[in-house]
């Protein structure tokens, strides 16, 4: 099954339903030549990029507006928001069957659209397809690559109990499915998340391909650093299934990623968050966590 996703078509273009690429930018004027580079470097053709940017307060959007005598995109602007808020600003202007949301510090490889889009194209039931990255750090120098045995299949009760999160900048949305739940909340900062869960409450199935599509660059500014931001929205994404039988596992994986950052950057917190979960759901990484608390200097 991997070889076939992989298969490389004889001509370049490729035909197939419009795909919207829908691309938030706060500050990323470091990576935003490379970022664009790849992105109209895809061997998908049927494509339309529509860039928001979020108020930068670095030079991004002067770059933006210089880079459009280069590529073809639409540019909009908004007072920062959040990268929700500023995916919503560009979906009012999507006409694409399916969109994709990229970072624009991070570098798509050449098939990464094709492979999700014809994936979609043979599997009407999935709202959302996801794929794998190899990481990088911020001087594009490359780490780890995720791993995965066969395609998975995954609903919405796997997806809330374990805290399952498809990666925005790895995921191909059907339009139709991001129409079903209203888009996004603006009010959630962090957009992967949400929309994995919110998706999948419709009845589409999510599935994550066993290919890698994207280099995911890893810097201080990322948002899994900023553990409070993180665990804040991760919360409000689960808040409407409180009465559904995994939401107080889901719970304890969500804070048990918080605690991961928190027994060393802030103790107070730390016990703050060990004291929400209840003792009936501590498991092996909750009690590693609390060791390292206790022993962590």
């Amino acid at each position: 099954m991997t070889e076939e996703l992989m298969a490389t078509h004889n001509q370049a273009a490729v035909t197939g339903p419009l795909v919207s690429i829908v691309a938030p930018c706060y500050n990323a004027e470091k990576y935003l030549e490379e970022a664009l580079e790849s992105i109209f470097a895809q061997d998908y053709e049927n494509r339309e990029v529509i860039i928001v940017d979020d108020g930068s307060t670095d030079n991004s959007y002067a770059m933006l507006q210089a880079l459009q005598s280069t590529y073809k995109f639409q540019l909009y602007t908004q007072p920062n928001q959040g990268v929700s808020a500023a995916l919503n600003h560009g979906l009012r202007y999507a006409k694409g069957e399916y969109v994709s949301t990229p970072d624009l510090d991070d570098i798509m490889l050449p098939d990464s659209v094709r492979i999700r889009a014809e994936y979609l194209d043979k599997h009407p039931e999935v709202g959302c397809v996801g794929a794998l990255v190899t990481y990088m750090d911020s001087e594009g120098n490359n780490g780890k690559t995720q791993k995965l045995d066969g395609i998975q299949c995954l609903g919405f009760d796997e997806i809330l109990s374990n805290a399952i999160v498809v990666g925005a900048p790895v995921s191909l949305y059907r339009m139709e499915a991001l129409k079903a739940v209203g888009f996004y909340e603006p009010n959630i900062k962090v957009q992967d998340f949400q929309m994995t869960l919110r998706i999948a409450n419709q009845g589409y199935q999510i599935h994550v391909l066993p290919v890698c599509v994207t280099r995911y660059r890893r810097h201080p500014n990322n948002l899994s650093r900023r553990y409070k931001v993180l665990l804040d929205a991760d919360m409000r994404a689960i808040s409407p299934y409180q009465t559904h039988p995994g939401y107080e596992k889901g719970k304890t994986v969500i804070l048990n990623k918080a605690l991961k950052y928190a027994v060393v950057t802030d103790k107070k917190d730390a016990w703050r968050l060990l004291r929400a979960i209840p003792f009936r759901q501590f498991n092996k990484i909750t009690f590693r966590r609390l060791k390292r608390l206790l022993l962590h200097r």
